[in-house]
C-alpha cells in the first residue's frame, strides 16, 4: 500500500522558525530566566488636549519617582525623558509573570509656533505628569466688538436680532 503526504513548506518554515525562537531566547536568557523579566524600553501614553489658553499634554508615568522624569524645551522642541526601574523586592526567580514595561523612555514633541516657550508648567501628581504650554497672547482668540454707526460722536448702538414674522398667522384676522 503507497501512502501519499501532501508537502507543505509553510509548515516547515513555522517549524525552522519556532527552534530558532527557542534557541535566541535560550542563548540570551540565561539560567532558564523568562525573556519578559528582562528589563526594555517603552513609551508612556500621551494625550494633548488643547483650549483658548493652554495646550496640556498628559503622560501616564506610574511608578516612576518626580527625580526620574527630565523636561526639557530646546528650540522649539519638547523632550520628556525618563526611566522607570525593575525594584527587586522579591527575588527574580519568584517572578512567574511580569507585563509591566520597565526601562527608559523618550518622547519628543515639536511645538507649534503658537506656544509661548517661555511660560511652561510641569506637574506631577499619582503618576500622570501634566505639561501645560501656554499659548503666547497674539494666538489667543480675541473678542472684538462692533461699532455701528451714529450722529454722535462716542454713543454706541447695538444690533439687535429679531424674529422672523410668519406670513401665515395675519392672513386669518379680518379688518
Amino acid at each position: 500500500m503507497t501512502l501519499l503526504t501532501r508537502y507543505e513548506p509553510n509548515r516547515e518554515f513555522s517549524s525552522i522558525q519556532d527552534r530558532m525562537n527557542r534557541m535566541f531566547r535560550d542563548f540570551y536568557a540565561p539560567e532558564g530566566r523568562d525573556e519578559s523579566l528582562t528589563t526594555t524600553s517603552f513609551a508612556p501614553p500621551v494625550d494633548v488636549y488643547e483650549d483658548e489658553h493652554n495646550i496640556t499634554l498628559k503622560i501616564e508615568v506610574p511608578g516612576i519617582d518626580e527625580k526620574d522624569i527630565d523636561v526639557q524645551v530646546e528650540n522649539n522642541t519638547l523632550t520628556v525623558h525618563g526611566e522607570r526601574k525593575f525594584e527587586k523586592e522579591e527575588k527574580e526567580e519568584n517572578y512567574r509573570r511580569v507585563e509591566s514595561q520597565y526601562g527608559s523612555f523618550t518622547r519628543t514633541f515639536t511645538l507649534p509656533t503658537t506656544v509661548d516657550p517661555e511660560n511652561i508648567q510641569a506637574d506631577y501628581d499619582k503618576g500622570v505628569l501634566k505639561i501645560k504650554l501656554a499659548k503666547k497672547a497674539e494666538a489667543k482668540p480675541k473678542q472684538i466688538k462692533v461699532n455701528v454707526g451714529s450722529e454722535k460722536p462716542g454713543s454706541q448702538k447695538t444690533l439687535e436680532a429679531k424674529e422672523p414674522k410668519s406670513e401665515g398667522k395675519s392672513a386669518g384676522k379680518a379688518a
